[in-house]
């Protein structure tokens, strides 16, 4: 089965049709939504989104890594990583098996 991505291109397109703003406001609505979830992620370390799930961010510590074809270790940094849990609604939603 191929690869589907759903692009910014096509939530831009989502929201023109089913909205029906132009696809300039359409764009600043979604630009603006990532923009408005990144940034409270970055200041609150959590964001739940209601029926959908939860973003948290989790810092992993630095550590040894090897390059599986080289066998050379290299220490990866310490760094921060984004972690979601969907809800119960969403996984529910997924799981159903009514295609509507």
């Amino acid at each position: 089965m191929p690869r589907i991505n759903l692009t910014k291109k096509d939530l831009i397109n989502s929201v023109y049709m089913q909205i029906g703003f132009s696809k300039s406001i359409s764009e600043n609505l979604i630009d603006d939504f990532f923009y408005t979830v990144a940034e409270n992620l970055k200041i609150e370390k959590k964001l739940k989104l209601s029926k959908f799930g939860t973003f948290s961010i989790r810092s992993k510590k630095s550590r040894i890594g090897r390059n599986p074809k080289t066998k050379e270790e290299k220490t990866i940094s310490d760094r921060d990583v984004v972690l979601f849990k969907a809800s119960k609604e969403f996984k529910d939603l997924v799981n159903s098996k009514n295609d509507s």
